[in-house]
């Protein structure tokens, strides 16, 4: 598997967000505790908000016919914008396809950047570092932050860095 499609999610994709939202919150439970609701669901604020809400943008990846992942980005009418939801299912992992569709979102909205992670996270943290360097060299930076209203948790590590237009092909607009 080496194709991947980025492209904004559609009123049509919101099944397919819903069901890899759920897949991606069971990752994250790995690293953040977090149990699913009485429902089977987890929370999903952050999706529902990338879906509705005019500063954010959903995206949904895919490999031919299958989904792959999907990214959320808010932030797009503030002076940073933030990748807060980036996953790609198991069986996609380590191809490529997830640094090939980081530059395309990124691309789409070229300016001061902003990406967490969790340190416990091993994979996250190779994956993040080397996205930040192919981006922009050594011009990003690290820092670690509070998680808010959690101080039960380690802290969360934040990547910044300004990505000039013209990282990557940039995805079509939401039809």
């Amino acid at each position: 598997m080496t194709d991947v499609s980025v492209r904004l999610a559609q009123t049509t994709d919101r099944p397919t967000m819903e069901r890899l939202w759920l897949l991606f919150r069971h990752d994250m439970s790995e690293f953040s505790g977090a149990l699913p609701n009485p429902d089977g669901t987890y929370r999903s604020e952050r999706l529902q908000a990338a879906l509705s809400q005019d500063d954010w943008a959903p995206y949904l990846l895919t490999s031919g016919r299958s989904p792959v992942g999907l990214a959320c980005v808010r932030g797009l009418t503030g002076p940073v914008r933030v990748l807060s939801s980036f996953f790609v299912v198991r069986a996609a992992r380590r191809s490529g396809l997830g640094l090939r569709a980081v530059r395309e979102v990124v691309a789409a909205h070229p300016g001061p950047w902003e990406i967490a992670f969790q340190d416990s996270n091993a994979g996250a943290v190779a994956f993040w570092r080397r996205v930040a360097t192919e981006l922009v060299g050594d011009a990003w930076t690290e820092e670690h932050r509070p998680v808010p209203g959690r101080p039960d948790l380690p802290p969360d590590t934040w990547i910044s860095f300004d990505a000039p237009a013209g990282v990557g092909s940039a995805p079509p607009g939401r039809a």
